[in-house]
């Protein structure tokens, strides 16, 4: 029998369970649909809820969208943060571990489909969508990540694996190199290539990098 102390938690679990079903549907319709031509009324029914529910979460479409992008973003960052703490933690042999981190830095794509097809609306509306909420998907996820690499990079330019005067610029150059056009030909994640493909895209992107960023001499 329930407790007169938890009677009041159960509505609040329920607007936060409400909260998560609509935000679900709101990445998959957004994904699918692009920002523009998505609906409150094509969220809801994904949702199964009514729109009236969904006003009650959230003023307006810009809202909801900007508060997925910045959400979804946030969750991917985390991961990736955590991709840069276990594969660059401690380097040992720089070129093998730049090219596993690399490898592993595209395993979001696969992992986070829903957010990646947010990404591909993202780029393909971006005129036509609320500034607003492209910077709340910088913010959240790809500049807090690139600045975290960008530490890291700074951190193994001092205990000299590389020459990095401005190691934000190089993790910047790293990801183009390395990543950027996996993602790219891959229309992020939504045609996969092969893993042998992949993998030759990295490696020459690592050593073009380290032929940038060479080790100090002496």
């Amino acid at each position: 029998m329930t407790s007169p102390q938890e009677t009041p938690d159960r509505p609040r679990r329920g607007l936060a369970e409400k909260r998560q079903a609509i935000m679900r549907a709101a990445r998959t319709v957004f994904g699918r649909d692009g920002y523009t031509r998505a609906s409150i009324d094509a969220i809801a029914a994904e949702a199964g809820v009514s729109t009236r529910t969904i006003y009650n979460h959230f003023a307006g479409k810009e809202l909801l969208f900007r508060t997925v992008v910045r959400e979804s973003s946030a969750q991917v960052g985390e991961a990736q943060l955590d991709i840069i703490d276990r594969r660059l933690g401690k380097v040992t042999d720089l070129e093998a571990d730049l090219t596993a981190f690399a490898l592993a830095w595209l395993t979001p794509l696969a992992e986070f489909a829903d957010h990646f097809g947010l990404v591909r609306q993202i780029n393909a509306e971006a005129r036509h969508l609320p500034k607003s909420a492209l910077d709340a998907w910088q913010e959240a996820g790809p500049r807090r990540v690139l600045a975290a690499l960008g530490q890291r990079f700074g951190e193994l330019a001092g205990q000299g694996w590389l020459e990095a005067p401005d190691p934000g610029r190089a993790a910047a150059h790293f990801v183009l190199l390395t990543t950027t056009e996996v993602a790219q030909r891959s229309y992020f994640g939504a045609y996969p290539l092969a893993r042998a493909e992949t993998e030759e895209i990295v490696v020459a992107g690592v050593r073009a990098f380290l032929r940038a960023y060479p080790a100090p001499r002496g």
